[in-house]
């Protein structure tokens, strides 16, 4: 009796248990179909990708901007120091000025004081022509100091040697023996001319304009070459062979570099170069001017390196700067006014009546 209600229920749980998986079946049919996920997963792909494009487009825009930044802290730093190299020219300039003003004046006061002397009633005759001399003599030497020229120290001698001649006095003759030694001395010694100086640095100024630098070198030569290979009456297919043979061989070109810096230079570099080029050249002609021989040699050997270095070798123009260059430096070497020491002793020992 007791096995018989149990059967009943375990007939009724299978269909239940068989009724499951039918009701599960609609949730596997909601699923998202196969080309909407590929289409899904390529989307993502693309963003990924456009993402990591534009991310990469940004960096190099960086990278851009730090390098402009850079060069222009660098072009700043530059313009600094050509300010500074102006100031440093103008208080040299000022200075060189100033120095020649107080040698002028001195100029003034030999001349205030010859006056004087000429004046002076008190003194023998032989007394204020030894005076005269001497004065005389400085006055030269001042303006031989002043013009670079040997003319006023051979004018003040010659003048002496008469004026003591014209004397006749025993005790003035190793005076004029003196002055007569002076004066071979001075003849005799080599003198730059110092206005054709001046003029040679003024042209080299003017040039400096007009040179090419090393790393401005137009293929000239080649053109001419191909225009002397083609033939009297040149057809149209002949020039026009030439000129494809002419950007043929401009692709390619190999040449030696000895100075890289000066391939590397910067278009705007090039203009400060010339006018540091053209400052050297000036400071070396107010040098000159004011008789500072070791200056004036520094500044023109500083102005021939730089020509040698950042400017073309094979220009003709280059060339006859480099030539003008070394003309210049070849003349200031023998720039040094000659003394008159000997003239000048014996004046004094004949003042003071030894």
């Amino acid at each position: 009796m007791s096995s018989q209600p149990v059967s009943p229920p375990l007939v009724d749980a299978i269909p239940a248990l068989e009724s499951v998986p039918a009701a599960r079946t609609p949730a596997r049919g909601m699923a998202l179909p196969r080309p909407v996920l590929f289409l899904l997963v390529l989307l993502s792909g693309l963003s990924l990708l456009l993402s990591s494009l534009l991310w990469q487009r940004l960096s190099a825009i960086q990278e851009q901007l730090a390098r402009q930044s850079a060069d222009s802290g660098m072009q700043a730093v530059e313009a600094r120091t050509l300010a500074r190299q102006a100031q440093d020219v103008a208080r040299d300039t000022a200075a060189r000025q100033a120095v020649m003003e107080s040698r002028l004046s001195e100029v003034a006061l030999q001349r205030s004081q010859l006056e004087e002397l000429m004046q002076s009633l008190s003194r023998s005759r032989d007394e204020n022509l030894v005076v005269d001399i001497e004065s005389a003599i400085r006055l030269a030497q001042q303006q031989a100091q002043l013009s670079g020229s040997i003319e006023p120290l051979l004018a003040a001698l010659r003048t002496a040697d008469q004026r003591l001649a014209r004397a006749a006095q025993p005790r003035l003759n190793r005076l004029r023996a003196a002055v007569a030694r002076d004066i071979e001395r001075i003849s005799a010694a080599r003198i730059t001319d110092l206005p054709g100086l001046m003029a040679r640095i003024d042209e080299l100024v003017r040039q400096i304009d007009d040179l090419p630098l090393a790393n401005a070198v137009a293929g000239s030569g080649l053109t001419g070459k191909l225009r002397e290979q083609l033939p009297v009456g040149p057809t149209w297919w002949q020039r026009s062979l030439a000129a494809l043979r002419q950007e043929a061989t401009a692709l390619l070109r190999v040449s030696r570099i000895d100075q890289p810096e000066a391939v590397l230079l910067a278009p705007e570099q090039g203009f400060f170069l010339r006018e540091n080029l053209k400052l050297k050249l000036l400071n070396a002609r107010l040098a000159l001017l004011s008789r500072q021989t070791e200056s004036a040699r520094a500044d023109v050997a500083a102005a021939s390196a730089a020509l040698n270095r950042y400017f073309d070798p094979t220009s003709r123009k280059t060339q006859a700067a480099a030539g003008l260059l070394q003309q210049v430096q070849g003349q200031i070497r023998a720039v040094e006014l000659p003394r008159m020491d000997e003239t000048l002793a014996a004046i004094a020992t004949s003042a003071a009546g030894r």
